[in-house]
């Protein structure tokens, strides 16, 4: 019997977990605020999510797909522009927190390096943080500021979970050597949540998985 692999693939969620995820996005999802500095932080009062990924990974695209709302999260067209943690409300459910995308080469350095400050004490000093989940492009799979971050959640101690975007674009023949590279780079992480999801905000694959995944965390 051969062993099972590390870091599968989420299952699709039972007929309970799917219909908490639908309630839960069903519901009005809100814009709170954009922070810029600690003490703009909502008061940590109910769980919440957060979502990180490189420039142009498509996490605006995966966060209007799991709220059904296409304007809500909106992406820059300049990598780096974005330099606030923007946080979302849903009704009796978590805050997602949309992290800004990171990889950006024509940021200034200041505003690099006081961005990775803020996004270090967010990430050490938010309590009601029940996950982290890291998008990664299934075309491309983990980069080095991939594995920055990884490591940045590692010294966090922030459980994180990988969820791999625009799999609809991916050639057949790459999928299997890009699960087994980020399958290798994330064994290195202890923070890493042992389960991949995989997504197309285009297409809808795997949106109702993570929205139990999401539901189940609240």
């Amino acid at each position: 019997m051969s062993a099972p692999l590390p870091f599968p693939l989420a299952e699709e969620p039972d007929d309970a977990s799917r219909e908490a995820g639908r309630k839960l996005f069903a519901a009005e999802t809100d814009f709170l605020k954009g922070v810029v500095a600690m003490s703009g932080l909502p008061p940590d009062d109910r769980a919440e999510v957060c979502f990180a990924g490189r420039s142009n990974v498509g996490k605006s695209s995966l966060i209007n797909a799991l709220t059904g709302r296409k304007g809500l999260a909106r992406a820059s067209n300049t990598p780096g522009r974005t330099q606030e943690i923007n946080f979302f409300t849903t009704s009796n459910g978590p805050y997602l927190v949309d992290l800004p995308g990171y990889g950006y080469a024509n940021a200034p350095l200041d505003k690099v390096q006081k961005w990775q400050r803020l996004l270090k004490s967010y990430l050490q000093g938010r309590a009601t943080l029940r996950r982290a989940f890291v998008l990664v492009d299934h075309r491309h799979g983990i980069k080095d500021v991939d594995d920055e971050i990884m490591s940045l959640l590692d010294s966090a101690a922030v459980t994180f979970q990988v969820v791999l975007t625009k799999a609809d674009k991916v050639k057949a023949a790459d999928r299997d050597r890009v699960l087994t590279q980020v399958r290798g780079k994330l064994a290195k992480h202890p923070a890493a949540f042992p389960e991949l999801v995989l997504t197309s905000s285009e297409k809808g694959d795997g949106i109702a998985t993570l929205r139990a995944i999401i539901a189940g965390l609240s």
